[in-house]
């Protein structure tokens, strides 16, 4: 019951996400991902900088964690370029059928780092929180499903997936103890910098000017919500409930998908999707059953390991 609060604010960051699923739709192929995505990191970490600089303290913990986020932002950046790009040459329907891999990858990736078994329960659990998913994405159909193939741009999402992943990782391996507020704030100017080295790179023009002003609501929303909120939340519930549990939620990204396109873009969601939807959620639900069951269970960990549990 103590850590109830921190799965409620999974649940919001899921959201949070699921809409940045459709504004990202929005803006895909307007300018280039590396400008588009330098962009969302300015915004968000210009809002912050404030509340940052107010506190001594604050500022001198920059160049201790600056360093560490370096290094994970560099992993979140990866995500959202390939986000944008894969977008250009491929469908929601194939990125959201992607993405439901997040959480079993998470799993694999953190019993390699942590320790954190996978039983055969678990791996059934996965499989049901993959199949719910799918059902709502494809509607019910299973001719849809059939005819689903990998193109260019799900390959390159799913590059981008794999560096959700290690972003998940290296929040909870790299994490020191630092204040939650600058950490972000540190992800967030370290997002910027490797843009600006890939626009460099790339040689790549900004072209902010062709974004109008329903295009820049839309970067706003991604700016202060699904990037500035969403790494916020994510971090403090990645060090307290690790990366396996907090990815497990993923597989409701789709039914929240369905709801926001119902409440915004007015569509009816058919009655096909509904049990795709139950068997996401209950996946999600038993999926964090077995993981606490797993994580409060005795294990040999390694002395990297014990000090991350120390710290978090």
């Amino acid at each position: 019951m103590k850590n109830l609060k921190y799965h409620f604010l999974s649940l919001l960051v899921t959201l949070l996400v699921a809409g940045s699923f459709l504004s990202s739709a929005k803006l895909s192929g307007v300018i280039n991902p590396f400008s588009l995505t330098l962009l969302r990191f300015a915004i968000a970490a210009l809002v912050l900088l404030p509340f940052v600089l107010l506190k001594k303290k604050n500022r001198k913990a920059i160049s201790k964690a600056l360093p560490r986020s370096l290094i994970m932002s560099l992993f979140f950046s990866i995500f959202f370029i390939c986000m944008f790009e894969a977008l250009k040459t491929t469908t929601a329907l194939n990125t959201g059928t992607l993405y439901t891999l997040v959480p079993f990858m998470t799993a694999i990736f953190s019993l390699f780092v942590f320790k954190e078994k996978i039983t055969k329960n678990m791996f059934f659990i996965y499989l049901l929180g993959i199949t719910g998913t799918c059902w709502v994405i494809f509607r019910g159909d299973l001719n849809a499903l059939f005819a689903f193939s990998l193109n260019s741009g799900d390959a390159l999402f799913l590059l981008g997936c794999v560096s959700m992943v290690c972003f998940s990782i290296s929040m909870k391996l790299l994490y020191r103890g630092d204040k939650m507020i600058v950490v972000v704030f540190c992800t967030l100017l370290g997002g910027a910098f490797w843009m600006l080295l890939a626009l460099f790179v790339f040689e790549q023009p900004l072209q902010w000017h062709l974004l109008n002003k329903s295009l820049l609501s839309h970067m706003a929303y991604l700016a202060l919500f699904a990037t500035l909120a969403s790494t916020f939340i994510i971090q403090k519930t990645t060090v307290v409930l690790g990366p396996a549990r907090v990815m497990a939620y993923i597989y409701l990204s789709p039914v929240f998908v369905a709801l926001l396109t119902m409440l915004i873009e007015k569509e009816t969601l058919p009655t096909a999707i509904y049990p795709g939807m139950l068997l996401s959620i209950a996946a999600t639900i038993i999926l964090q059953c077995q993981n606490r069951e797993v994580k409060s269970s005795p294990k040999p960990v390694s002395l990297a390991a014990l000090k991350i549990e120390k710290t978090s």
